[in-house]
């Protein structure tokens, strides 16, 4: 008997806010312990919580995004539970009537396009963060209420791979939204699996199980590796399996039972009674709206519409915003977009990365790197020292037209003179020309780099490989 597996992910991503969500406490990482906390994140009596609202327009933000649905109505919710790392004893959060419903994630998956679809993002505050020394443990309550924006996915995931993939996609629209920088190493996104196994082309569900403890996006995939294999193995031993919370062992390459699983009824959800409904406004909606942006996939899918780059250069451009920006500036004024592509992603960037700078910091017009390409495509200098010419560009901030100029760089494409550096290099190099007769065509290409070297990288190359071809023929 086959089986199948249905995954369903819960992300929860913070929001990229300067203060807390009901309290303006800041919205920062790696201060001091319980330096950013107040009598209202600390669950204090007779506290009142205030909503931050540009927490409520990134999660609305989101729901656009993602082509979800803004309710004209949502609320707030308490969902009681009794760790050491919820002050007040209860999370506010949204339980049936959240903040945005619907939408899908599109995403590249097994050589071809995936798609998830979303069954709601809602608020919420996070928890604060247990620390655990040698005889004794704390609590750093500087995270407890920071705006926490939770996405659950339909069940619709059949794959470790492809889990993978769509959280890397919807991390990627969430950071091109602003919504957040989604820095896992800093704790801003998190990720839950529920997942079950059932024989292949069953409607019904298998037994949900829910894996906690991933602090990576590969971690969730080793997880599943490890997980789905197992269920399969249970059934397949006519063993039961029940619904519970398990932990991931990522040392270890496996899953540990941590209790059994929680159904919505055992935390007691009743409205929030400080805090009114949502009802936003057209007016406010259509504000918000003016900050969505042009997705990833999107992006990615245009660039090699429109400028017909290959699937490699136009993820770069994605991954890397400025210098996706850098090119876009430039591309609708060259006459080879890829070309173009080529100097910024391995020479460009290359230079940034060894000197430390930032676009913002070049000496030089983004419009040189056109004018260099002109140069080479009129034969005035060769590819070669193109290189050159771009290194003193960027090191001096100098036109390539005065830095050919005044270094004497120019190619030289006079036929006579380039024939006698082909006469001195085939009488230097006799070895290579025998080689050449004999049927070794690469010796060509030694041959013809002892031109380049004569003529200390001046001579026209295609002109010295025809003399060159000429003459040994």
């Amino acid at each position: 008997m086959s089986y199948e597996a249905v995954i369903g992910l819960e992300t929860h991503v913070q929001l990229k806010t300067k203060s807390k969500m009901w309290c303006g406490c800041a919205n920062q990482f790696g201060a001091p312990p319980n330096s950013n906390v107040c009598p209202v994140c600390l669950g204090l009596p007779g506290v009142l919580p205030v909503a931050n609202e540009e927490a409520l327009r990134l999660t609305a933000l989101t729901g656009l995004l993602l082509q979800g649905v803004l309710p004209p109505y949502a609320k707030f919710d308490r969902k009681n539970y009794f760790y050491p790392d919820m002050p007040k004893n209860y999370q506010i959060t949204q339980f049936d009537k959240p903040s945005s419903v619907g939408g899908f994630v599109e995403f590249e998956c097994h050589g071809g396009l995936a798609r998830v679809n979303i069954t709601r993002a809602h608020l919420e505050e996070d928890v604060g963060k247990n620390f655990h020394f040698e005889r004794h443990s704390g609590v750093d309550f500087n995270r407890a209420g920071v705006p926490l924006l939770e996405i659950v996915s339909e069940p619709e995931i059949t794959g470790a791979q492809m889990a993978y993939e769509y959280l890397n996609a919807l991390v990627e629209i969430l950071r091109y939204g602003g919504i957040s920088d989604c820095d896992m190493e800093k704790g801003e996104v998190r990720c839950d699996v529920n997942v079950s196994v059932r024989t292949q082309g069953a409607r019904e569900l298998g037994q949900k199980i829910e894996i906690k403890n991933m602090n990576s996006f590969s971690g969730v995939r080793r997880a599943l590796e490890h997980e789905i294999p197992r269920q399969i193995e249970v059934l397949q031993k006519g063993g039961p399996l029940t619904q519970e919370t398990r932990r991931w062992d990522d040392a270890g390459g496996l899953t540990e039972t941590m209790r059994s699983k929680e159904m919505a009824h055992d935390y007691r959800y009743f409205p929030e009674p400080d805090l009114m409904p949502l009802a936003p406004a057209p007016a406010w909606v259509e504000e918000v709206a003016r900050r969505v942006v042009e997705l990833p996939l999107a992006k990615k899918q245009r660039l090699m519409s429109k400028y017909q780059l290959p699937a490699s250069d136009a993820q770069t451009f994605v991954w890397d915003r400025a210098l996706g920006d850098y090119f876009e500036h430039l591309a609708p004024r060259s006459k080879n977009p890829k070309a173009a592509a080529n100097w910024i992603i391995n020479n460009l960037r290359a230079k940034l990365a060894a000197s430390g700078a930032t676009l913002a910091e070049l000496n030089f017009k983004p419009e040189y790197i056109l004018d260099l390409m002109e140069l080479v495509e009129s034969r005035q200098i060769s590819g070669t020292m193109a290189q050159q010419v771009f290194a003193e560009m960027f090191e001096t901030g100098g036109a390539p037209n005065l830095i050919v100029k005044e270094k004497g760089w120019a190619q030289v494409s006079d036929a006579a003179a380039i024939e006698a550096l082909c006469d001195q290099a085939l009488a230097a190099h006799p070895g290579p020309v025998a080689d050449y007769k004999a049927g070794k065509a690469a010796a060509l290409n030694f041959l013809k780099g002892q031109v380049m070297k004569l003529s200390k990288g001046k001579a026209n190359p295609n002109l010295a490989g025809e003399i060159l071809e000429k003459k040994l023929k």
